[in-house]
């Protein structure tokens, strides 16, 4: 029987992955001792020590690897990565509530699952009555950037008409978006709030990556909301995701093609044409596909 672990293991060239952060799992869920998971074709040992402090160490390395505790989660990274992860000032207000919406594994790329996260147009048929709904499908323009002071990529101006936009919204609204990428596996989405006209509700999707064509996601959002109980603003959060998985885990091919012959855009999918293009320009390779050839050669 072939051993495809370690084909599994992200090319010592993917630098643009493996020096990112990646959150692991959320903290509030690391066990006494500690924990086993994978990241990146690694097997990696979480262990807690008895004064508090958290050691990560990947099959294979003699050293322990970075680590890092924020937004709920627990980070590390297989290469050198910046002095934090992600920084969310939104999340440090002290009136927003951190909300971990439970790790769900996909069996389909982590860059798959970020497109989708930043996808407008499936909305009515995706999350029909919540998200979206027909006959009100139509993405209207907005604007899309890759902000080179950052290096990340931002989509602006979006809005689009949602019967639920929030576990605590009552009526339709016409909900402004924006959306930010700021590293290949962490997304987030700035939503206008329904409980303050000038401050959004923030919703990040961390994604591990754990093979090219599987990973776990874990969604925290950062809410001004103090009054739904969090229970029931999990399983909403749970809800419109688990209905993308379904999508996501019947999307072929599994990985996400670069080549801009793979699959024909519509004007809808100017984010989507950016997030893929500022991939290929920093030569991500775990999870993606960059040639029709080679797409051609996968099942």
């Amino acid at each position: 029987m072939t051993d495809t672990r370690h084909s599994d293991r992200a090319d010592p060239d993917d630098r643009a992955v493996l020096n990112c952060w990646h959150a692991i799992g959320f903290l509030d869920s690391l066990g006494p001792t500690g924990m086993r998971t994978r990241l990146l074709g690694v097997d990696l040992t979480v262990r807690r020590h008895r004064n508090g402090a958290i050691a990560v160490r990947g099959a294979g390395r003699t050293d322990p690897l970075p680590v890092a505790e924020r937004h709920g989660c627990l980070w590390t990274s297989l290469g050198t990565p910046p002095a934090a992860p992600v920084s969310i000032p939104d999340a440090d207000e002290p009136d927003r509530r951190l909300v971990c919406c439970g790790s769900v594994e996909v069996h389909a790329s982590g860059l798959r699952v970020v497109e989708n996260f930043l996808d407008l147009a499936h909305f009515p048929f995706v999350h029909t009555g919540i998200l979206g709904a027909e006959p009100e499908t139509e993405v209207s323009r907005y604007h899309t950037e890759i902000r080179r002071d950052v290096d990340e990529v931002w989509a602006t101006d979006c809005r689009f008409h949602q019967p639920q936009a929030a576990h605590s919204s009552h009526t339709g609204v016409e909900a402004q978006y924006i959306y930010r990428v700021a590293s290949p596996f962490v997304t987030l989405l700035y939503k206008s709030c329904p409980n303050d006209p000038v401050r959004p509700d923030v919703i990040a999707l961390f994604i591990q990556p754990t093979a090219p064509d599987r990973c776990r996601a874990h969604p925290v959002m950062f809410l001004i909301d103090d009054s739904s109980p969090q229970a029931e603003l999990i399983q909403f959060q749970q809800r419109i995701f688990l209905q993308d998985r379904i999508i996501l885990e019947n999307q072929r091919p599994r990985l996400l093609p670069l080549d801009p012959r793979a699959e024909i855009p519509t004007r809808a999918d100017s984010l989507s044409v950016a997030y893929r293009r500022w991939l290929k320009e920093k030569q991500v390779r775990y999870g993606a596909v960059h040639t029709a050839a080679s797409l051609r050669a996968l099942p």
